[in-house]
């Protein structure tokens, strides 16, 4: 599976502001609400839950 720019770039903002990436790759599904839950609990389990949705499509 190919790899592209906007994919690094999705990367990088979800490790910064995790919901900004999940918002590029899914928009404000189910999923980008779910990730602002979790990195309102805590900003590590957004980053993981960010980086699955973008790194599993």
């Amino acid at each position: 599976m190919a790899r592209s720019e906007g994919d690094l770039l999705k990367v990088i903002l979800s490790v910064l502001l995790p919901p900004v990436g999940v918002a590029m790759e899914v928009g404000f599904t189910a999923q980008f609400w779910i990730n602002v839950v979790l990195t309102l609990l805590g900003y590590i389990p957004g980053i993981i839950h960010a980086l699955f949705i973008i790194l599993r499509r």
